[in-house]
């Protein structure tokens, strides 16, 4: 006779066993049904049995036990194995041939079958081949990286917990084992399943009446077979609780308490605080967790001295009625849910028991899984009562704010200003003729089109009637990557190159001159106006006309070669900037190594925590926000799929790249940076001789004019220089503000990009960029109007001086266009 849950089982593995004979008529007569349903003894075996594959006898024993019972046999071990060495390499796709290759390497030699350990069921009836235990637990934590390194996953796995009452802790046992929160694991409750248990507990109605604690220890046998358990079936008692609480003498490193005995509930506590055990408590209502760290504070109150001074023995003699308000100071009468305040006042008149729901069990068990991962590896140090309360955090008008789903990127038209005056048309201004204030308005315009680093803007300019000063406003430019202000006169070198081509495409010649005010470090430069006489080339008026058209563009396309006139107009311009040299790269295998180097600087980035908050603040994330700063970077022109701006918004939180970077990670953080150079033309290096604001200054006149003569091309160009200003703090700043592990990276990098531009080696590197043919951007970053960045003197508003040659000094200048 079966016993009772096993009235119908598969016989063997592959074919039925035959029946043995009966006697004489019985195959025509029906069984009886009251003699054949009757119940039978299952046992509460809970431990399968291991036999090692490796073993003949072992198997050969196993065999014999397949035969004789008529198990399953369930046999994927070359899927695990598989799995395992995929998940070794997860960057790379691993043909079959190269797969069996692997496989064959690992086992060295051996059959498959004779690899790992075999697991039989008994209450199953089920034979199962699964790994070696350190293979096995290796794949089986692969999911866990990197929200629990490995380092961590195995300091947890040294863990021996208890858990007191399996019908809440059950779904905490599970969860425990799950995650690997534990080696070992003790599980003490006395009760049987009933019917009534399956609204919360995962149990097959084939397994009413057996004990929790079996079942419990079943269910973490079979997705674990390796992990140690040790069900106490009589629950917590007197006589085994130091057992319990002392496995071996060494005392818990850990105990969920959920049992409902009152007694138990505090001389539990009194044991476990004398033995320096935390205690943690989820009451499955409001999500509450209770959190008792005894080993940090073995004088605290049990319960927090909730209950007063009263001790277990003094629990002993109470009838129901008197223990019913200690319950309800436990519980926090006046904190739990109206739900639960209700049903208490039901218990033992419409209700048997107090309700639960398998909602609030599978959220305790979450709760308590990762409070008990934290207090073992040192991240939660308090004691104290938590709510993930769900009514709380999860209804109508609690939802977080979200932006608008389809939030359309900005016009084209609207990037440049959104009052802005229309572009200046080519003039010629006769030699005594006046710049009015609304022409310097417009060449003010035209200056603040030009890029700055994150969009920053750090200029003001000044009016008084004979020149136009450009003045570094400071307090928009404190980047870590601005080092020495190297980057911000970059910026003012490309503002001033624009006001420069305007000027002549107006017919005028614009003198600079540098430093015009010693006692005013903030004075970048003057700008003062002369007529020419005559027409600007043609030339310089197609780069000034390609001014307001002048954009970012990030867009990624099939890789076309540059052509060979691009080529030589490109660095043809650059030098007409003296110093200022431009450095191409087009051989796609050195344009793979230099996305390599940008890659690795842009982890470096993504990882610094002060480089990380600079990045994130310059980010714009709707196109409202990018209206109302009118500064920064609008997530619209980085061209990213929904995916990668997903992928953007978890990068945007600190907290999860410092993990990254603990754990050794951010691989991913690579990969933009080498996509976007497989789909380069060209990569190109603005270099100019010194690393000195000045040098700079040149180089962003140089930067440029290049960039406006790839817009008149119709070529892509997109920045990607902070590289350099990392290695310029490196050079010249000592690496001042840089981790050691950061220089030593940036040394390595550093010199393999010397091998990429040889030319430029020892120069200042101002740009980095890449070229490439491609759609249009879909969006621009906005600029701040005329009016906040320009002051003009009110008599200079109805005076218009004459426009005459400014004198040449050596501090000046001059150039048309």
């Amino acid at each position: 006779m079966r016993g009772p849950h096993q009235l119908e089982f598969r016989e063997t593995a592959q074919s039925p066993r035959p029946r043995p004979a009966g006697p004489p008529g019985f195959e025509h007569a029906p069984p009886d049904p009251d003699r054949v349903l009757r119940p039978g003894h299952e046992g509460n075996r809970w431990r399968p049995e291991a036999f090692a594959a490796g073993d003949p006898a072992a198997r050969e024993r196993l065999a014999a036990r397949v035969v004789e019972g008529g198990l399953a046999v369930h046999d994927t071990l070359r899927e695990q194995l598989v799995e395992l060495l995929e998940t070794r390499e997860p960057a790379r796709e691993l043909e079959p041939a190269e797969l069996g290759e692997r496989l064959a390497a690992h086992l060295e030699g051996a059959p498959l079958a004779h690899h790992g350990t075999w697991f039989l069921y008994p209450w199953s009836r089920r034979v199962v081949h699964v790994l070696p235990e350190d293979e096995f637990r290796e794949l089986r934590a692969s999911r866990n990286r990197n929200k629990i390194s490995s380092e961590e996953q195995e300091r947890l796995r040294a863990l021996r917990l208890g858990v007191i009452g399996l019908s809440v802790g059950s779904a905490s046992a599970v969860a425990l084992a799950m995650e690997q929160v534990g080696g070992e694991l003790y599980l003490a409750d006395h009760d049987r399943l009933s019917l009534s248990n399956l609204n919360r507990l995962r149990a097959g109605v084939h397994e009413i009446g057996l004990p929790k604690a079996v079942l419990t220890a079943r269910a973490i046998a079979e997705l674990d077979p390796y992990l140690r358990v040790r069900p106490f079936l009589d629950g917590i008692t007197d006589g085994n609780m130091d057992a319990f609480l002392r496995p071996g003498g060494r005392p818990l490193d850990l105990l969920v308490e959920e049992c409902d005995d009152l007694y138990v509930k505090v001389r539990v506590r009194e044991a476990a605080r004398a033995l320096r055990i935390p205690v943690l408590m989820e009451t499955s209502d409001r999500g509450l967790l209770d959190v008792e760290r005894f080993d940090l504070e073995p004088g605290r109150p049990v319960l927090h001295g909730l209950v007063g001074a009263i001790d277990a023995e003094r629990l002993r003699g109470l009838d129901t009625s008197e223990k019913v308000p200690i319950v309800l100071r436990i519980l926090g009468e006046r904190s739990i849910s109206p739900r639960l305040a209700a049903s208490l006042v039901e218990v033992k008149a419409t209700l048997k028991t107090w309700p639960q729901l398998a909602s609030a069990v599978s959220l305790g068990a979450a709760v308590v899984t990762d409070a008990a991962r934290r207090i073992a590896l040192g991240q939660l140090t308090s004691s104290g009562r938590f709510y993930v309360d769900l009514d709380e955090l999860v209804r109508d008008g609690a939802g977080a704010a979200l932006p608008g789903l389809q939030d359309p990127p900005p016009a084209q038209v609207e990037a440049a200003c959104a009052a802005a005056p229309a572009p200046v048309a080519p003039m010629v201004v006769r030699s005594r003729a006046a710049l009015d204030a609304q022409r310097v308005r417009e060449l003010v315009w035209l200056a603040t089109l030009a890029p700055s680093g994150g969009n920053c803007q750090p200029w003001r300019f000044s009016w008084d009637g004979k020149r136009l000063r450009l003045v570094h406003d400071a307090a928009r430019s404190r980047s870590f990557l601005d080092h020495r202000d190297l980057a911000s006169w970059l910026a003012f070198g490309a503002a001033v190159e624009n006001v420069a081509l305007a000027a002549a495409a107006m017919g005028l010649d614009a003198a600079v001159e540098l430093r015009p005010d010693p006692g005013d470090p903030a004075a970048v430069c003057d700008l003062r106006f002369a007529a020419t006489g005559g027409a600007a080339p043609a030339s310089v008026v197609a780069l000034a006309a390609a001014i307001p058209e002048r954009v970012t563009n990030r867009k990624l396309a099939p890789r076309a070669p540059l052509a060979r006139h691009a080529h030589d107009l490109l660095l043809r311009v650059a030098a007409e900037v003296p110093g200022a040299a431009l450095h191409l790269v087009e051989d796609p295998e050195r344009l793979a190594a230099l996305g390599e180097v940008l890659g690795r600087g842009d982890r470096l980035r993504f990882l610094s925590r002060t480089m990380h908050r600079e990045m994130m603040g310059e980010l714009r994330w709707s196109a409202e926000e990018a209206r109302a700063t009118r500064d920064g970077l609008d997530v619209a022109t980085l061209e990213l799929s929904g995916a990668d701006q997903a992928g953007l918004r978890v990068m945007s939180s600190w907290a999860a790249m410092e993990l990254v970077g603990r754990l050794g990670g951010g691989r991913a953080l690579e990969k933009p940076a080498a996509r976007a150079m497989a789909a380069a033309s060209a990569a190109g290096l603005v270099s100019v001789p010194e690393h000195t604001r000045e040098a700079y200054f040149a180089g962003g006149r140089a930067m440029q004019r290049v960039w406006l003569q790839a817009t008149v091309l119709g070529l892509a160009f997109q920045p990607m220089t902070p590289l350099t200003y990392l290695f310029a703090r490196l050079a010249s700043g000592g690496g001042e503000g840089l981790t050691p592990a950061e220089a030593t990276t940036l040394r390595e990098l550093r010199g393999r990009l010397d091998r990429l531009f040889p030319d430029a080696r020892g120069r200042g590197e101002p740009m980095l960029f890449r070229l490439a043919v491609a759609p249009p951007a879909s969006a621009r970053a906005l600029r701040r109007g005329v009016e906040e960045v320009l002051e003009v003197d009110p008599s200079a508003e109805t005076r218009a001086g004459p426009l005459r040659a400014a004198p040449f000094t050596s501090a000046t200048h001059r150039r048309a266009g």
